[in-house]
């Protein structure tokens, strides 16, 4: 450290600034202590906007503040949560400026399977409450699937025993996912293994599957500690299709075990829950055939006796139509005296109706109508006259409600703000093209400074031979014939005739500059 160089009249303790003595802090800080573990309760949890992760490691009497950069938390190992006892190791260091200490924490462990073991329970506790393991929500598992899904790793013997029992019980078709199931990329690949096979569309070109099976073998609490994240117990809750978890052994449970449609205690259970016994599923269709075929034989034994007894309790057509036959042989006798007797009636009726009719009847029917007419066409000329005046009284009020004078006055000033339209219209395409040709005249202006006439303006020339422009002596002697370009206009000189330029002698005046003779 530097010392200040004036010091206090009277004293000999040096003195420092203040960011000299926070400088020292934070150098001591990491060379003390560099890098350590450290065991603690979580407190405050906060993930920046920015990605960087903050938080609090607390016991009972103090509390050391915490943080891993952007780039740091993919490999933290987890996410901490308030409340969880965790174990951190990282670098100590400390900020300058503000006086403050803490701990870049890079990887982050559970402190034992107690606490394992709690966070567990309050995340199940919290899923329990949104409703993730209710009996209502849980589909019931088809009977016998088409193609089965299974989600687990290709190594081991997880995914053969599953193979090997659906092959004897009743073959299927099995597509597989194959996924971590244990370490940080378990989670994340199962979640992503489970909706991927949901979005399968049904009917394409990959089948998507009518059953799902998400199987691991036994082991520790944080080898399957993967299949108690809160993204794969979503992700399995969100399933359209019916899901069998099969993680562990039979006395392992994980939070799929929970929000899962099935749970089955090891991974060949699975299957056996997933598909019939093909033999025994053959034994009962058979005995459900015979007892189908001795229930139709006894049923039809049964009906044909039933009908030898009604046909015994019927009695005998020819009995049945005597009296229908009685009733018609009647009825006929009676239809005729019947018939002469309408028409008799209906004749007399006729007679009297016709008696009634005369000319002079018709003749006054006929000008009652007439009189009847000749009311209506005297009412109804008044009433044309009538609804005449009346169109015309409206006529009349729609023209006095008319003005010229206001269509006029209308027009005049459209008109003037039409002439104040076109006038700004031409005084911006004049500023436009003003514009333009300004713009045009500087590109022309900065063509001439940049190129090659305006130096010959100055009293340079542009020596060429042959089309090719000549930059040295000994190119110029070689050549046969020589163009020279002036700011006027263009010379050609012979090669052989032109003479090297004349040594400098003291009193001849030299030449002018950028001429080659």
């Amino acid at each position: 450290m530097d010392l200040i160089d004036n010091p206090a009249p009277g004293s000999n303790t040096p003195e420092f600034t203040v960011s000299e003595i926070g400088g020292a802090v934070k150098k001591l800080v990491e060379s003390e202590l560099g890098w350590v573990r450290v065991r603690g309760e979580v407190g405050r949890v906060v993930l920046a906007r920015s990605g960087h992760l903050y938080f609090d490691l607390k016991d009972d009497r103090s509390v050391l503040s915490c943080m891993t950069w952007k780039g740091q938390v993919p490999g933290l190992g987890m996410m901490p949560e308030e409340g969880m006892e965790v174990v951190a190791e990282g670098k100590m260091t400390a900020s300058g400026f503000q006086s403050k200490y803490g701990l870049n924490t890079q990887r982050l462990a559970v402190a034992g399977e107690g606490a394992l073991m709690a966070m567990l329970e309050k995340r199940k506790k919290a899923l329990a409450a949104e409703g993730l393991f209710d009996a209502a929500r849980k589909k019931s598992l088809p009977y016998l699937p088409d193609v089965i899904g299974v989600v687990t790793s290709l190594q081991g013997a997880v995914i053969r025993d599953i193979l090997h029992r659906l092959r004897d019980r009743f073959p299927r078709k099995v597509l597989i996912w194959p996924v971590a199931v244990q370490g940080e990329r378990c989670a994340p690949e199962v979640a992503r293994a489970v909706a991927g096979f949901n979005a399968l569309s049904p009917g394409g070109a990959m089948p998507r599957p009518d059953l799902l099976i998400v199987a691991r073998g036994g082991g520790s609490v944080e080898d399957l500690w993967g299949f108690n994240e809160e993204i794969v117990a979503r992700a399995v809750a969100a399933s359209d299709i019916p899901l069998i978890s099969a993680v562990g052994h039979e006395t392992d449970t994980t939070l799929i075990d929970f929000v899962s449609d099935h749970r089955a205690p090891t991974p060949t259970a699975a299957a056996e829950l997933a598909v019939p016994v093909r033999h025994e599923l053959m034994a009962w269709l058979d005995g459900q055939d015979a007892r189908m075929r001795q229930a139709l034989s006894n049923g039809l034994t049964r009906r044909g006796q039933r009908l030898r007894d009604l046909e015994r309790a019927l009695p005998r057509p020819d009995s049945l139509l005597d009296s229908p036959r009685q009733r018609l042989d009647t009825r006929a006798a009676r239809l005729g005296p019947a018939l002469m007797t309408g028409v008799q009636q209906r004749k007399v009726r006729l007679a009297d109706i016709s008696g009634s009719l005369r000319p002079a009847t018709l003749t006054r029917a006929v000008a009652g109508d007439q009189r009847r007419l000749g009311e209506r066409a005297v009412r109804l000329g008044p009433a044309l006259l009538r609804a005449i005046g009346v169109k015309d009284e409206r006529l009349k009020a729609q023209l006095r409600r008319f003005r010229p004078d206001t269509l006029a006055r209308e027009t005049q000033e459209r008109r003037r703000q039409l002439n104040i339209v076109s006038r700004r219209l031409s005084e911006a395409g004049q500023r436009q093209t003003a514009a333009w040709q300004s713009r045009i005249d500087a590109a022309e202006r900065l063509r001439r400074t940049l190129g090659y006439e305006a130096t010959l303006e100055r009293g340079f020339a542009v020596v060429r031979s042959a089309g090719v422009v000549i930059t040295d002596s000994a190119s110029a002697k070689k050549a046969e014939r020589l163009e020279i370009q002036f700011a006027d206009g263009r010379a050609t000189v012979g090669g052989q005739s032109a003479k090297p330029a004349a040594r400098k002698t003291p009193g001849k005046k030299p030449p002018e500059q950028g001429s080659l003779f």
